[in-house]
């Protein structure tokens, strides 16, 4: 099987060539321009298949040719608003608080995305604790946080979450972070959210402390866009291609190339678009306002937008 190196669970699956695979479930529709791919790893077998905890990861792409496109853009965070609301607990209070935490380093672009986020996400519970005759009561209870990174906190993330968590006792923490992807068609055009939570760094092979129900005692909802891919799967795709082989034995080859790169200095190059600057911050327009849509899910989307861009 091919060296694969990716934190969506769609690339893990088709890196497999099969149909099916024991103990993971996919399902693949459309919505308009958008596809929608859920991967259910349903036991032990299919997570170690996988590399993938078990749980739910539905992946939503569009064509990266197209991934500027503000209409586009828009379709996907309306896409991503109905999954991320399936995969929420119900609402059973509107002051019961859902935490929105902003994994990554904001003085690294490629890994800013989930500050971003956090920036533009629409949070209430000030206004639920402090002025609640004047809180519109078609929203819920929300807060949010970027913690930061270790090297700059001296803290571990989970460390800090979960101080937050016993203090604000929330429903459910939503967790957003820049991922990694095999394929370059996917860096900036695809959104995955899981709802068996999320290891902060483990796309770039610096695996933190997870972030999941274990962790932190409530429902984590992971959720992200990749930003970044390994020069090394790119190298061995590009042999591939030139090489144009077939077969058992040219797999072989070609793993044996991948693992050679991957154990030199060129198996740590991590590489991102040109334009990531502009991507970042459209990725997380896109995702706050998916996230604002499955947290106040009774305003419209023109009420979103001008509460996001006062």
């Amino acid at each position: 099987m091919r060296q694969i190196r990716t934190d969506l669970a769609m690339e893990s699956f088709r890196a497999h060539n099969a149909d099916s695979l024991p103990g993971v479930q996919v399902n693949t529709w459309e919505e308009g321009d958008v596809s929608v791919t859920e991967v259910l790893i349903a036991d032990p077998e299919g997570e170690k298949l996988l590399g993938k905890r078990m749980g739910s990861y539905i992946t939503i792409t569009f064509p990266q040719g197209r991934a500027r496109d503000a209409l586009l853009r828009a379709s996907a965070s309306a896409v991503l608003g109905e999954e991320l609301a399936r995969l929420l607990p119900p609402c059973e209070d509107p002051r019961e608080p859902i935490l929105v935490i902003g994994l990554g380093n904001r003085q690294v672009t490629p890994d800013s995305l989930g500050p971003l986020t956090v920036d533009r996400t629409l949070v209430t519970r000030h206004m639920f604790r402090e002025l609640p005759q004047a809180v519109d009561e078609r929203m819920r209870s929300v807060c949010a946080v970027a913690p930061g990174v270790l090297g700059m906190t001296g803290l571990e993330t989970v460390e800090l979450v979960l101080g937050a968590v016993e203090t604000v006792r929330p429903r459910a923490v939503i967790a957003v972070d820049a991922l990694s992807a095999r394929e370059c068609s996917h860096l900036g055009a695809t959104i995955q959210l899981s709802d068996a939570g999320i290891q902060p760094g483990s796309g770039v092979g610096n695996r933190r402390r997870a972030l999941d129900r274990e962790s932190l005692g409530v429902p984590v909802i992971a959720l992200g866009v990749p930003m970044v891919v390994h020069a090394a799967t790119i190298v061995r795709d590009a042999m591939d291609l030139l090489s144009g082989g077939e077969g058992d034995q040219h797999e072989e080859a070609l793993d044996n190339l991948a693992r050679e790169l991957l154990n030199s200095s060129m198996g740590e190059m991590i590489v991102t678009p040109r334009e990531v600057d502009s991507l970042v911050a459209e990725a997380a327009s896109m995702l706050a306002a998916g996230v604002n849509r499955a947290l106040h899910p009774e305003l419209g989307e023109r009420e979103i937008r001008a509460l996001m861009d006062p």
